[in-house]
């Protein structure tokens, strides 16, 4: 059993913020479609197959694509029906290589009498074997050039007792330990700790009672004995891989500056002149920053577990909602001397212009560092992976009443005052227990940097939305796989940043609701994404009523709710408008509240101070298609709308029509969404159809 995999691997980083090195964070939401799953994969295929319905019994003549799936299919079922199997003879040939697999149950065979070593006590073990004739045999067979292997023989008869399920888990062919569990071990052991309480751990962590774990204390000994063997040729290997490959990375780097003179590197070295830390960005990135460098995001959730390095990447928020990269960085040590480098690298990088916010995970470090490099830039954590570790912290503590724990949580960070968090907070601690807990205590000592009701002034420019983390995850995605070396992973990174690489917008979605001058000049000169985030905003301004006050102001309230009201800060001299719920200074973007207020003092285009240049069309960095589709568009909208509404009064006039059209329309809609899809210019020449009819 190896210790540790000798391919690049990136795994999300497990180790918990609040600095006790024996607390270990499992993030909720990781699937097998993550990153992370290419290494931390399910307990085994089998474990998840035994949990499901039933797997069917084998039969001759079955086909399978690969020897390997009927292995696993076979192991399957053996599982789900009492023991386990191993691979017995092969055969095979000059010409189709291996065309016979031999399948058989554990205890198929009988072991031979072995010489005995020459000791004055041997062990006598008493084998397993007693002959079972259970078996599945493979042949191989190539038609049209296609190879497939099926079932030549099937036997499930046994002569010796099938397990339970609670006994078959123990066979050693279903005892796997984890490369994930394998890493918690080593540092559990390098620790100190005995294999009974290594295994008391996992448990608790896995949240399992005691004996459910996929291993047992036996294999948890083995592995540790096995990598005591062999663990300084392991890491003198890795140290010898790690610092050749980092010298190709920067070698790479080397020759991208000669081919892209915009492209930027920075590297730190130890005392040996060992490459420790290196940071880069491209030409196109440092561009892209003098748009939309008001606010990154520093991603580190992933570390390579092969090299031993942090991943460190800086995004932006560009004009359509995406997530656009800044640079990247991969340091050897997680502190914040480290940290204050990179902060350093990135700024001189971006000659010298420096965030107004930057979003972060939960580090004591990274924070030391920010507020000693960035002194002048809101440092916020971002939500989603305070969210992430919850599971972790509480659901072991708090049981059945973590559901509920979670959604009173959920609400406090939308809580708008400041005052109304810290009582909340007090009777959420109070209610569950929780005032001696230490990640409560962690979660408020970072309370000025996570919480909406402390970070609603802070410019975020639509950050904390699902869709930009899943564009953020898109992008790590893309550059991380379990088998490339620095060198790949640097090309795939240029790849991944390269703006010609981008999808192009399409404009066709910005159709027109309200038909105010407001929303129309709105669509004239923001993007897509902006104009869509703004456009709900201007529907919804159309449910407040405005009430003017003796200084100008405006208190804005809801048309059916009766709590809560805004005031609207209205100053002539330079067309300022401030709302207190501070939405323009969070998003860019005008509130429903201020929207209102500017249709009451009758105006009919936005101020030109509240169309920032980043959600502007012009700052689009990527091409878009012909922006005379949407006006074509909203006329066929428009005659749509019409002979809609014309339908439907004429409709309801009878029983006996409305089911005729009803019938019809079903009909009809059915037979349009059958019809293959025209092209781009089907929206002009309908508009021209409509106009001249």
């Amino acid at each position: 059993m190896s210790m540790k995999p000798s391919n690049n691997i990136w795994i999300r980083r497990q180790q918990c913020p609040c600095g006790d090195w024996k607390c270990y964070i499992k993030y909720e939401g990781d699937d097998q479609s993550s990153v992370s799953s290419q290494l931390v994969k399910s307990e085994t295929t089998a474990s998840s197959s035994s949990s499901s319905e039933a797997v069917f019994t084998p039969y001759v003549g079955q086909i399978f694509k690969s020897d390997d799936d009927a292995f696993e299919y076979y192991s399957n079922f053996a599982r789900k029906n009492g023991f386990s199997i191993r691979k017995a003879r092969s055969t095979e040939s000059q010409n189709l290589g291996v065309y016979r697999r031999d399948f058989v149950c554990y205890r198929s065979g009988f072991n031979q009498p072995r010489k005995k070593a020459n000791v004055e006590h041997p062990r006598d073990r008493k084998s397993v074997r007693c002959g079972c004739d259970a078996k599945l045999y493979l042949s191989k067979e190539i038609i049209d050039s296609v190879t497939q292997w099926y079932v030549s023989q099937f036997s499930n008869v046994h002569n010796h007792e099938l397990l339970e399920d609670d006994q078959v888990r123990l066979l050693p062919a279903y005892r796997k330990i984890q490369e994930a569990d394998q890493e918690r071990i080593l540092l559990l052991s390098k620790a100190g700790f005995p294999v009974n309480r290594i295994v008391k751990v996992l448990e608790l962590e896995k949240g399992v009672q005691p004996g459910q774990l996929p291993f047992i204390e036996k294999d948890v000994r083995n592995f540790v004995r096995t990598c005591k063997k062999t663990v300084q040729e392991n890491d003198a290997l890795l140290s010898e891989k790690r610092e050749n490959d980092m010298m190709e990375l920067v070698d790479a780097c080397k020759a991208m500056v000669e081919r892209d003179p915009d492209f930027l590197y920075d590297c730190t070295t130890d005392e040996n002149g060992k490459v420790e830390n290196i940071a880069w960005t491209f030409g196109d990135s440092v561009r892209a920053y003098t748009v939309f460098g008001d606010v990154v995001t520093f991603d580190t959730t992933y570390r390579s577990i092969t090299y031993g390095l942090l991943l460190g990447a800086w995004f932006g928020i560009d004009s359509h909602g995406k997530a656009i990269f800044f640079g990247s960085v991969l340091l050897q040590e997680e502190n914040s001397h480290s940290f204050a480098w990179a902060l350093q690298t990135f700024v001189r990088f971006m000659r010298g212009r420096r965030p107004q916010t930057i979003l972060t995970d939960i580090d004591s470090g990274l924070r030391d560092a920010i507020a000693r490099e960035l002194p002048n830039t809101k440092h916020v954590i971002s939500i989603s992976h305070i969210l992430s570790k919850l599971s972790s912290w509480f659901s072991l503590p708090l049981g059945s009443q973590y559901a509920d724990f979670k959604a009173d949580f959920d609400m406090l960070c939308h809580l708008e005052s400041v005052e109304d968090f810290e009582h909340q907070w007090n009777l959420l601690v109070a209610r569950f227990g929780l005032v001696p807990d230490k990640h409560i205590a962690l979660l408020f000592s970072y309370r000025a940097s996570w919480p909406l009701s402390y970070i609603r002034s802070y410019f975020l420019a639509h950050m904390l939305t699902a869709e930009f983390s899943q564009s953020l995850d898109s992008f790590l995605k893309r550059i991380l796989s379990a088998h490339t070396c620095l060198q790949v992973f640097f090309e795939q990174v240029g790849i991944a940043a390269n703006l010609q690489n981008r999808p192009r917008v399409e404009m066709q979605s910005m159709h027109i609701k309200t038909c105010m001058p407001i929303e129309e000049h709105a669509r004239s000169i923001l993007t897509p994404y902006a104009f869509n985030v703004l456009q709900h905003e201007i529907v919804l301004s159309m449910e407040y009523a405005t009430t003017e006050m003796a200084n100008g102001s405006y208190l804005v309230r809801h048309y059916k709710k009766m709590d809560g009201e805004y005031l609207v800060i209205w100053i002539p001299d330079g067309e300022q408008i401030h709302c207190s719920c501070k939405e323009f200074e969070h998003s860019g973007m005008l509130c429903r509240h201020s929207l209102r207020v500017l249709v009451v003092k009758n105006y009919f285009e936005l101020p030109e101070k509240y169309c920032l240049h980043r959600w502007r069309l012009e700052s689009s960095l990527v091409p878009m298609d012909d922006q005379h589709a949407p006006s074509s568009s909203d006329e066929c909208t428009q005659a749509f709308h019409s002979l809609a509404a014309t339908l439907l009064t004429e409709s309801l006039i009878s029983k006996e029509r409305f089911n005729y059209v009803h019938r019809e329309l079903t009909g009809l809609l059915e037979h349009v969404r059958n019809m293959p899809v025209i092209d781009e210019f089907a929206l002009n020449i309908a508009a021209n159809n409509v106009s001249e009819s």
